[in-house]
């Protein structure tokens, strides 16, 4: 089990408090930009896009029963590009 105070995703380096709060999610997300968009294009693989905001509590149930699983993040890590997107800034 990934130890979420060591280990982090590349929301790690974002400003916005929503996508901070995943940072430490098993599932390996990405902020929407190229980086994101580039890898999907070379692995052949489909886009996983959550968008959310810090004051919703579906998204906050959403993250705490799909996001935080083992099981769910190895499916989205192997099959996908997760891209996880806070809406107050886009």
């Amino acid at each position: 089990m990934q130890d979420k105070k060591t280990a982090s995703n590349r929301l790690i380096n974002e400003k916005s408090p929503y996508l901070i709060q995943h940072a430490g999610n098993p599932v390996n997300w990405y902020p929407w930009g190229e980086e994101a968009f580039d890898k999907a294009r070379k692995e052949d693989k489909p886009v996983f896009l959550s968008i959310g905001y810090s004051t919703c509590h579906w998204c906050h149930v959403m993250a705490h029963e799909s996001f935080e699983d083992e099981e769910v993040a190895i499916v989205l890590n192997e099959a996908y590009v997760a891209i996880k997107v806070d809406r107050e800034e886009r």
